[in-house]
Order: structure tokens, then sequence, then C-alpha cells
């Protein structure tokens, strides 16, 4: 993407996180910088061809498919140290990435530590496909007798239980009933 047009599209996200909604389109030249609203009209044109933006059926302006897409700049080692890489790499967006079938998609909030060991802190949201097959040795959240927890799918010689990544927890066994709710294929956090 041209870099100015970069810039207009940080501009305009900005915006849009703050107001939920786009301004007119003299108002998309004063928060930009340009000079008439004609100016505007292929600015905004060229961000539609790339995806970034898209009109309503009613002709509003509204965030397209790559709207809130993020490049991914380069790689950082959490072993040592390397130098940047100038490069832009792939863009992507988040929403693509980690949600497939957003009407069976739900986040939940983790609390308690009984999966550190697997990454998952208290306060980390886990994204959960309901109703997704899992596999043993997968993260599921599961309903074990009527209480909700997360952990990985297991299997023994008794049948299904629920293991937990902290030592300091025993597995889950159901007393009458283990129904697994959704796999757990992604989870983010947020530092501040």
């Amino acid at each position: 993407m041209l870099n100015q047009d970069s810039r207009y599209l940080q501009k305009l996200q900005e915006y849009y996180a703050k107001h939920g909604v786009f301004p007119s389109f003299s108002g998309i030249a004063g928060l930009v910088g340009l000079r008439t609203t004609s100016a505007v009209s292929v600015m905004v044109q060229r961000l539609k061809d790339r995806g970034f933006l898209t009109s309503t059926p009613d002709r509003r302006l509204a965030p397209g498919p790559n709207f809130s897409s993020r490049v991914i700049a380069d790689t950082v080692l959490a072993g040592g140290t390397a130098s940047p890489n100038d490069v832009l790499g792939e863009l992507i967006s988040i929403d693509r990435l980690l949600i497939d079938q957003p009407s069976r998609t739900v986040l939940l909030k983790v609390k308690g530590d009984s999966m550190i060991g697997a990454g998952l802190l208290a306060g980390d949201v886990v994204i959960v496909t309901k109703g997704a097959p899992a596999n043993v040795g997968e993260i599921v959240v599961a309903l074990v007798d009527n209480e909700f927890t997360v952990k990985y799918l297991a299997r023994d010689n008794d049948g299904f239980f629920l293991k937990p990544a902290n030592d300091s927890y025993p597995p889950i066994r159901a007393c009458e009933q283990l129904e697994i709710f959704g796999l757990v294929v992604g989870s983010f956090r947020k530092y501040f």
C-alpha cells in the first residue's frame, strides 16, 4: 500500500475505533488533511480497491474485509537478539486468523491457574468453537457434572477425562456427565 494511504487508513482506523462510525467525506478531509472531498473520494476508492473500506447498501462508508488487518512486520527472537528487518511481512486479519465460524465462536475469560503449562494464564481470553469435534490431547471447554472448565481432553482404559496443565491439580473425571462444549482454537491476552 502506498505510504500516504497507510497513514490515511491509520487515521480512519483510530477514528472508527473511538466512534464506531466514519465521518462524512468533509470530516475525512479534515481528519486526514486533504483539501477537497473529491480528493477524499479518490483516496476512499483506493482503500476500497484494496479491501480496507466498503459501502453499505445505503451507500455509507463501512469497514471492508481487510480493515482490521495488520502486517506481520518481522519475527522476534525469544531466546536471543536479531537485527530488525525493514521488509514488511504478510497482511493478516486477526478475526480471519482465529475465527473460522463466527456463529459458533465464543470468547471466554480464563480464571485460575490449572492450564499454565499450556500457556493459558488467569485473565487470558480463549477462543472457542462450540460443538467442534475434539481429539485426545486438544484443549477443550467441557461441562463436567454441570460445571464448566478448560482442560486437555484425555483418555485411558477407564474412558475420557480432563487433564490440567499444572501438576498441582488432579485429573477430572465426571461422576455423571462429561460433555465437550467446544474446542479451544486460540487465546490472547492484553498486558495493560
